[in-house]
C-alpha cells in the first residue's frame, strides 16, 4: 500500500520535523509513505470572504495536480466522520483489501479546504471538532496511521 500525506505548507519547528521523521521511520515496515508539501499562501487577518476563497481555491489547484485518478482520498475536515483507531485500521485494511492501493490524505492550509478538494474527497475524516496546528496534525495523522497498521498486524498498541 501506498500511503501520501499531502498537506499545504512546510513544517518549520525542528520538533515536528523529527517526530515526522520518526513516524515515517516506522511506517516503512507497512507501507510505502511518501510526504508531499505545497506551498501555503499568504493570509492576513483581515482577508475578505472573497480572498478567503481566492487563497484556498490557488491552494486547492497545488494539491489537486498531486492527487492521481485512482487514488483514494481521505480529506482531513472539521465536518468529516469521527473514527476511533480501530476503526480507521479496519477502513485502511479494507481499502487494501478491495483493491485499492494508494491512499491520499490531504491536510488543507490554516483557512481549511476549498470546496474543490472536499468534492474529490472519497472520504472525510475528522479527528475532533478542535483545531489543531497544521504541522502538529500531520503528526497526529502519522502516528494514527503507523498505529492502525499496529492494528491491521496483530501487535501491540497503547490502549
Amino acid at each position: 500500500m501506498k500511503i501520501t500525506v499531502l498537506a499545504v505548507g512546510k513544517i518549520k519547528e525542528k520538533f515536528y520535523l523529527q517526530a515526522v521523521e520518526e513516524y515515517a521511520k516506522r511506517l516503512s515496515r507497512y507501507c510505502k509513505l511518501e510526504i508531499v508539501q505545497v506551498a501555503d499562501e499568504k493570509t492576513s487577518e483581515n482577508s475578505t470572504e472573497a480572498e478567503i476563497n481566492c487563497i484556498k481555491e490557488k491552494e486547492a489547484e497545488r494539491i489537486l495536480k498531486h492527487i492521481s485518478d485512482n487514488a483514494y482520498v481521505i480529506t482531513l475536515e472539521i465536518q468529516g466522520k469521527m473514527l476511533d483507531s480501530v476503526e480507521l485500521s479496519r477502513k485502511i485494511d479494507s481499502l487494501g483489501i478491495s483493491g485499492i492501493s494508494h491512499i491520499v490524505f490531504v491536510i488543507g492550509g490554516s483557512l481549511g479546504l476549498h470546496s474543490s478538494v472536499s468534492d474529490r474527497a472519497d472520504f472525510k475524516l475528522s479527528f475532533s471538532k478542535m483545531t489543531y496546528p497544521h504541522q502538529l496534525m500531520r503528526v497526529i495523522l502519522l502516528e494514527q496511521i503507523y498505529r492502525s497498521y499496529r492494528i491491521i498486524n496483530h501487535e501491540p498498541y497503547h490502549k
